[in-house]
């Protein structure tokens, strides 16, 4: 589905990367690897046509993702490390609002099944700004149970702040997404072992 050419990224007067080359296929699974600092989360936003790379280039189904524009965004669902809730707002409401935006055709149902799987029924209202950091991470991430339509799915460190049973949901609607033919592309610190899969990597360097 994806293929990416000799990507480069520099910020300020460092080269944080260089002659970056991937390709996804539908069921793959491929983590980037690395310090603090080194570029990975920059590669996640050139990936999702956030950040424009200073060379190289990203094509998806063989066009190009900037000529593609919305039709390419309409492709992915991406989770940044920061979770992007609005603490005034309760987690069911954050995911209504997040549907709306990103064009999901979500229903009550499927928001109670994605606070179900995380564990968010008992404070689903509450004030986001009143749950812990374990929990708004729950809530950010129980936007992919709204996302199995994406082919692409783009996670800057899903598991941080995760308990083990967290890590444990979240690493299953990864595999459901690899199972149905979907790719995803994602950086973690922690060893997340998944059913089946080969796992490609990207290593970068301090």
């Amino acid at each position: 589905m994806m293929r990416a050419t000799d990507l480069e990224c520099i910020r300020g007067e460092r080269r944080l990367f260089s002659g970056v080359s991937f390709s996804l296929a539908g069921g793959t699974l491929l983590q980037v690897r690395g310090p603090n600092g080194s570029g990975k989360t920059s590669l996640l936003r050139i990936v999702c046509g956030l950040l424009l790379p200073d060379a190289g280039d990203i094509s998806w189904n063989g066009q190009r993702i900037r000529e593609l524009g919305e039709e390419y965004r309409a492709s992915l669902s991406y989770i940044g490390h920061l979770n992007a809730i609005k603490d005034e707002l309760d987690p069911a409401e954050n995911l209504r609002y997040f549907a709306r935006l990103a064009g999901l055709g979500e229903t009550t149902g499927d928001i109670d099944a994605a606070l179900r799987a995380f564990q968010l029924d008992a404070c689903r209202r509450l004030p986001c700004k009143l749950l812990s950091q374990g929990q708004k991470r729950r809530a950010a991430l129980a936007r992919l149970k709204l996302c199995r339509s994406r082919r692409l799915w783009v996670l800057d460190e899903p598991f941080s702040a995760l308990d083990v049973e967290g890590v444990a949901v979240t690493r299953s609607l990864i595999e459901a997404q690899l199972a149905q033919g979907g790719a995803v592309m994602f950086t973690t610190h922690q060893e997340v072992a998944f059913a089946g899969r080969s796992l490609q990597r990207i290593e970068f360097a301090a």
